[in-house]
């Protein structure tokens, strides 16, 4: 009797197709999730990285005798929005004035051939609930650069 109804489902394939489904849905939800998840953290590094540069290169160009407004608070809401002012959307989400450092907080007054700006930003990846939920961990970007400071 086994190995007759062996012989029955061996050749009976109305489920082959379910089971193949239901063998590659996991593997294939996994991978999709991974890619989309990547490729956001990609785009937040992206942004960080153009806002420490814009900040680097207001800083670099910044002189404080010919300005009014403090030049490391304008570099910094340049990094955090893209604009000098304390409004605008946020470039990465989580990313705030806490994760900006700039050296020297105050620029020269006459710029020497040696005088370089230094910024640097952090944040903390905000990523998907399912990231936060598989890894569990904190992923942290970051990014630096250094320009030479030319005053304006």
């Amino acid at each position: 009797m086994l190995a007759r109804f062996s012989k029955h489902f061996s050749k009976d394939q109305s489920g082959t197709v379910l089971v193949e489904t239901i063998l590659v849905l996991p593997v294939l939800t996994l991978l999709t999730f991974g890619i989309l998840e990547f490729g956001n953290m990609m785009w937040q590094r992206q942004q960080l990285q153009i806002g420490v540069r814009d900040a680097a290169r207001y800083m670099s160009r910044c002189r404080p005798d010919f300005h009014l407004q403090n030049c490391q608070q304008a570099a910094i809401n340049i990094a955090l929005t893209g604009q000098p002012g304390p409004s605008g959307n946020a470039r990465v989400p989580g990313w705030n004035s806490g994760g900006i450092a700039i050296f020297p907080a105050v620029p020269p007054t006459n710029p020497g051939p040696n005088d370089k700006v230094t910024v640097t930003g952090t944040t903390i990846y905000q990523g998907s609930p399912v990231f936060s939920a598989v890894l569990g961990d904190n992923v942290e970007i970051g990014h630096w650069t250094q320009m030479r400071y030319l005053g304006w």
